[in-house]
């Protein structure tokens, strides 16, 4: 086992709010080491969802638009070029029961002050051969992101909760048609916000159906319908799929230390970004349940990294040598 020399700030995750955390950290001049993930994990890339993103155009700054995965590499050479250090490996054990925090990746131990968790969500997917090739090329899973880029055409959203129903809602507005497709006979969402889609007139349901094959090379062109109950299938034409079968945090390394809602996303106190644990703070998707969008993990991230440095303040923690 290697044992690396203690630092003040560890940040775990490197999406929009790890690599903002990052930049405003470095800035204070802590020197901070962002464990980013590895290229090999779909759930801990670097970068984070945004790696698999392709026209990003509601990031202010960008009137152009701007790639995701070259929005994540200015952001992450914005905080090396303040200081920040990176390794490009996945946390794999960590221990907050005692300060200084510990943090492993396999055998190298790491120890900080202060730990951010930023290891972000991933969406549920489909499970398709192609589908994570087609992602940002007519297979999307956020309506927000992407419904502009859907205009006057014919598509489908795979969901029954809420969060399928209010991307359904909100693709009305570019949409020409909207089919929701759904593998049982009744939505599993909120009955004001059934009432809603199903009063709309761009929305039509395809009750007791399941998305089996998606077809497209380099971009979704169509897809394949299979009845659930009478396992007949077919092919429909679509301009675009937005997948809303929910989300999925990245917590499991934080189980039985950090407090977690029921569906596994971490607690911080309201209007801060402090955890159960003192001097351990956490950000963007990993704690964000409801906006999940890049800026607003960007500006959790801000807020971590400011939570931090105030408690490094008041515990009159000293540099790391």
């Amino acid at each position: 086992m290697t044992i690396h020399p203690h630092r003040q700030v560890i940040i775990i995750g490197s999406g929009p709010a790890g690599l903002t955390a990052a930049v405003y950290v470095a800035r204070a001049s802590l020197t901070p080491l962002v464990i980013e993930g590895e290229p090999s994990s779909s759930s801990d890339q670097p970068g984070g969802q945004l790696m698999l993103t392709t026209e990003v155009e509601n990031f202010p700054g960008f009137p152009e638009g701007v790639q995701g995965p070259e929005l994540m590499q200015r952001m992450r050479d914005q905080a090396a070029r303040f200081g920040a250090e990176f390794l490009t490996e996945k946390a794999t054990k960590i221990d907050f029961s005692a300060r200084p925090h510990r943090v492993w990746v396999r055998d190298d131990e790491y120890s900080a002050d202060v730990v951010i968790v930023s290891t972000g969500a991933r969406s549920l997917m489909l499970g398709l051969p192609n589908e994570t090739s087609l992602i940002g090329h007519g297979v999307s899973t956020c309506a927000t992101c992407d419904g502009f880029f859907f205009r006057g055409q014919e598509i489908v959203v795979v969901g029954g909760g809420d969060s399928a129903i209010e991307e359904a809602t909100f693709l009305t507005k570019f949409a020409s048609k909207v089919t929701i497709i759904h593998r049982r006979d009744k939505f599993r969402a909120s009955k004001i916000m059934q009432e809603r889609a199903l009063a709309n007139p761009k929305i039509v349901v395809r009750w007791n159906a399941q998305v089996t094959g998606l077809i497209g090379e380099s971009k979704l062109s169509a897809i394949e319908v299979t009845d659930t109950v009478s396992g007949a299938t077919e092919t429909l034409q679509v301009g675009g799929l937005f997948v809303a079968i929910g989300h999925r945090p990245n917590t499991d390394l934080f189980a039985d230390v950090l407090t977690r809602d029921e569906t596994g996303y971490l607690v911080t106190e309201p209007g801060s970004t402090r955890t159960n644990i003192p001097g351990v703070f956490a950000c963007g998707d990993v704690q964000d349940h409801t906006y999940r969008q890049a800026i607003t993990a960007a500006g959790s991230g801000c807020m971590a990294a400011i939570d931090a440095e105030r408690w490094l303040e008041r515990q009159h923690a000293t540099p790391a040598k």
